[in-house]
């Protein structure tokens, strides 16, 4: 699969072009104090680079009752929004890498369409991929499935094999790998994740060059 040319690299938006996780853990944490459940930064670390649903559905068992779900993502949605606006920067590495690849590259992402945009426009990243953006909840179907990787090749008219995914999440870097394609994890310093071992594991963007230029 790595002798194959690279045709298609594929990134995934959180955690990997901007630095979002963290103000979204206390953007939840935050929510969902509002509605009496009591949680720590610490827990949501088992969420990242999954699905909102698992989240809620955690926030739920704590709080004891179900949540009137329209009205926590509302609220949700403005805390983490106000925080993004106030804090969100891009990952170090990714304004330069966009700006360098010659390959094609577009965006998937386990984040609803508005948010992706919202923070990509924030960091000046947006006009890098414009329409190149896939997002979970329009494919229906999240990662760690590779449906959303397959589903963004197939738009681009890719194989699957000539594609590369750039994750820092343990679901993302499942993702990739069960859709046939050759996946680089980020593993910043924040992160302790066990990537498996076919992945190639890089310690900033910057690295990226001499794999894919």
């Amino acid at each position: 699969m790595k002798s194959e040319p690279i045709e298609l690299i594929i990134f995934d938006s959180d955690g990997t072009l901007v630095d979002s996780e963290g103000l979204t853990d206390e953007a939840i944490v935050a929510c969902a104090a509002e509605f009496g459940a009591q949680l720590s930064l610490a827990e949501m670390e088992r969420f990242k680079g999954g699905n909102m649903n698992d989240c809620i559905a955690h926030i739920e068992s704590v709080r004891g009752t179900p949540l009137p779900r329209t009205a926590f993502q509302a609220l949700l949605r403005e805390y983490a929004f106000t925080l993004y606006q106030q804090r969100l920067q891009p990952i170090a590495g990714a304004p330069a890498l966009l700006q360098a690849l010659k390959t094609p590259f577009c965006l998937a992402s386990n984040g609803p369409r508005e948010k992706i945009e919202h923070c990509l426009k924030i960091t000046s990243l947006f006009h890098h991929f414009e329409q190149d953006i896939f997002s979970a909840y329009e494919v229906g179907a999240w990662k760690p499935a590779p449906d959303l990787f397959l589903h963004a090749a197939q738009q681009k008219g890719v194989a699957p094999s000539r594609c590369v995914v750039v994750e820092d999440s343990i679901p993302g870097v499942q993702a990739g790998i069960a859709a046939g394609m050759r996946v680089f994890a980020l593993q910043a310093g924040h992160t302790k994740a066990n990537f498996p071992p076919e992945v190639t594991v890089i310690s900033a963007l910057s690295e990226l060059h001499q794999h894919l230029m």
